[in-house]
């Protein structure tokens, strides 16, 4: 045993001596920090302006809604009044779903079993039934709270590196935006 170690001691020094390679683990040490954060700051930001537009089109299509109490819209109509006014989403139309209910203010309960607890997202690669949604904009009178809820289900820029792999909350590596409002029907 001390025979080996003899030799291997003078190999150590001079591997402890030796400058060789020092640039490159300086490198490998400095490089993936500096190429992680960037990545993930665009990520990020990916992620931040999709909430925010699908925000916006939720937005003006409760405006569009809250102000024209007379007339019924569909889910469909509904659902294209949020992918245009949210605009970047990227296939819109089969990524987002929609819930809405209305809520009784003064029994301090929600009409009809009220709104979920939790969002119910789609996935892109399988289409979602209408019967499961619920969206009551039929039902709605005027003066009536009514909450609505948007979630849709996105897909990662980089879904197996940085950020778009902690976000990756569904089996197909999607992540879920949610975005929740409530409006009062205008009279009419």
């Amino acid at each position: 045993m001390t025979f080996s170690l003899k030799r291997f001691v003078p190999s150590l020094k001079r591997f402890r001596r030796s400058e060789d390679g020092g640039p490159t683990l300086e490198f490998v040490v400095i490089f993936v920090p500096f190429i992680i954060i960037p990545v993930i700051g665009f990520e990020l930001g990916l992620l931040m302006t999709r909430h925010g537009m699908l925000e916006r089109g939720l937005s003006l299509a409760i405006r569009e809604v809250r102000l024209n109490t007379s007339t019924t819209v569909p889910y469909e109509d509904f659902l294209d009044m949020v992918c245009v006014g949210a605009g970047i989403l990227p296939d819109c139309t089969n990524s987002v779903r929609l819930e809405m209910r209305a809520v009784d203010l003064f029994g301090g309960t929600p009409i009809n079993d009220g709104i979920p607890a939790a969002a119910t997202c789609t996935r892109v690669a399988e289409p979602f039934e209408l019967n499961n949604v619920n969206f009551e904009s039929n039902n709605a009178v005027a003066n009536q709270v009514m909450v609505i809820r948007a979630c849709g289900a996105f897909n990662p820029m980089l879904p197996t590196f940085g950020l778009g792999a902690l976000l990756s909350t569904f089996e197909d590596g999607q992540y879920r935006l949610v975005s929740t409002s409530a409006f009062v029907m205008e009279p009419v």
